[in-house]
């Protein structure tokens, strides 16, 4: 089990900077930490993600095998920001939907895609022992 006291960290391949400074903090609220020529580091919920200026990124956008994003604990948390997304227009690549209705595992879900066609999914289960 992971101390709370440290972070997650993940890097992703980003085409260009500004606009993945105005998708990640301007939109989506994430904290800036560092800036440098080749890449911005950022507060994502509590984690930190590192995007690294590439042209190494995928043209084609699809879920499988790699996205990433944030499971809520709290359903007051998860619709904000699914109503922020929508406010601020934010690129959705799948919009809010459930998943193995009338199950144990159900949860809602929605996903996000960056300009750099990284895909974000953001989740809330009712059960919090499907957490994991």
């Amino acid at each position: 089990m992971r101390d709370p006291n440290n972070v997650f960290h993940l890097a992703i391949p980003a085409k260009d900077l500004d606009e993945t400074f105005e998708f990640y903090v301007t939109k989506l609220g994430c904290k800036l930490a560092r800036r440098y020529a080749d890449r911005i580091t950022l507060d994502f919920f509590g984690d930190q993600v590192v995007c690294h200026l590439s042209q190494d990124y995928d043209q084609q956008v699809k879920m499988y095998p790699r996205h990433f994003g944030v499971t809520f604990k709290d359903k007051q948390e998860f619709d904000n920001l699914y109503k922020l997304a929508k406010q601020r227009e934010i690129p959705f690549f799948q919009d809010l939907s459930k998943r193995f209705q009338g199950k144990i595992e159900e949860h809602e879900m929605f996903f996000l895609q960056d300009p750099s066609n990284n895909l974000l999914e953001f989740k809330y289960y009712p059960d919090p022992r499907m957490m994991y």
